[in-house]
């Protein structure tokens, strides 16, 4: 058994796979460390990374979604922890040798983010609340951003001194989450009913409810450097579904969240981005939905491996 495996999933992100696996080899301290690059895309990530880190393990498979591409890397695992990691970004301080060792002596902390910094050097609001009627409106109204209510409503924490110090969160940001072999084994992995956006948030809450802490340890820093894809009118309808999809999940009565976002939306639909979201809200279709895995869904490329197929997970 490793000490941790991580995993990177590149749909597309080939150009981001020198940065994210030169920086997290640098900054692994002497953890025993498995690393899986899962290629879902087309741009060719997995025999790129084939030929320039051939101690990298390569899956190929088709796009599921996030989650899935997740739960196929997951399911190949033999590590005490696992880490989920997006391709486009960079270790810029601290070792994940220190963090586990948080975490061993921690035995209650089932899943910890890490300092992250956007493209600019700006932090990045990675410690989050969990979704509510009551953080919506507040989203929806600005009032998230008003000092001192802020401490109170909104999802995101924006305060700066909580991300320099340990801090107790809901769910942190999917590009970097460091989590526990164990929580996730109880908590089921990733639903793949979430194609893209809020699969973390649903993990966190997964784990969260089986007596797990979800905890911010600035012991790392990283660059977070998102697509500019993410600021899409597709992407931001594909986030207000998820968001919907969440609520369903979980809330007993999601209708109230429902006509706080499309308040949200409303008030800002001069912007393409909010309108495509706002028709989503109203009962639009989703520009990505989850598909049933295929029966040999995944193809596994590295010395010594061989095919599996893997089944799909929805965790209730």
């Amino acid at each position: 058994m490793e000490d941790l495996c991580a995993i990177i999933v590149s749909h597309n992100g080939k150009r981001w796979l020198d940065g994210a696996l030169r920086t997290l080899f640098a900054h692994a301290g002497g953890l025993a460390l498995d690393v899986v690059v899962v290629d879902n895309g087309s741009d060719g990530s997995a025999a790129y990374v084939e030929e320039r880190f051939p101690g990298v393990r390569t899956i190929v498979c088709a796009n599921r979604g996030f989650g899935a591409a997740n739960n196929v890397a997951l399911a190949t695992a033999d590590a005490r922890y696992v880490l989920f990691l997006n391709p486009d970004t960079e270790f810029l301080d601290g070792s994940l040798e220190d963090l586990v060792a948080v975490l061993d002596r921690r035995p209650r902390i089932g899943l910890a983010g890490v300092r992250q910094l956007g493209e600019a050097g700006e932090v990045a609001p990675s410690i989050r609340r969990f979704p509510s009627t009551l953080n919506m409106l507040a989203e929806a109204l600005g009032i998230e951003k008003v000092p001192f209510l802020r401490r109170f409503f909104g999802e995101r924490v924006l305060a700066p001194a909580a991300y320099e110090r340990e801090t107790r969160c809901d769910w942190t940001s999917g590009s970097f989450m460091l989590a526990r072999a164990d929580a996730l084994r109880q908590s089921g992995g990733f639903d793949e009913r979430f194609f893209l956006f809020s699969e973390e948030t649903d993990l966190c809450r997964r784990i969260k409810g089986a007596g797990w802490d979800v905890i911010h340890l600035p012991l790392v820093t990283i660059r977070h450097f998102e697509s500019e894809r993410s600021a899409t009118p597709r992407m931001e309808a594909q986030s207000a579904y998820a968001r919907l999809q969440f609520a369903r999940k979980h809330f007993t009565w999601s209708a109230p969240y429902r006509w706080a976002m499309i308040l949200r939306y409303a008030l800002r639909a001069k912007r393409p981005s909010a309108r495509a979201a706002l028709e989503v809200a109203l009962g639009g279709e989703p520009p990505f939905a989850a598909v049933p895995p295929a029966p040999q869904a995944t193809i596994v490329n590295a010395p010594g491996t061989t095919r599996s197929s893997i089944r799909s997970r929805s965790p209730m």
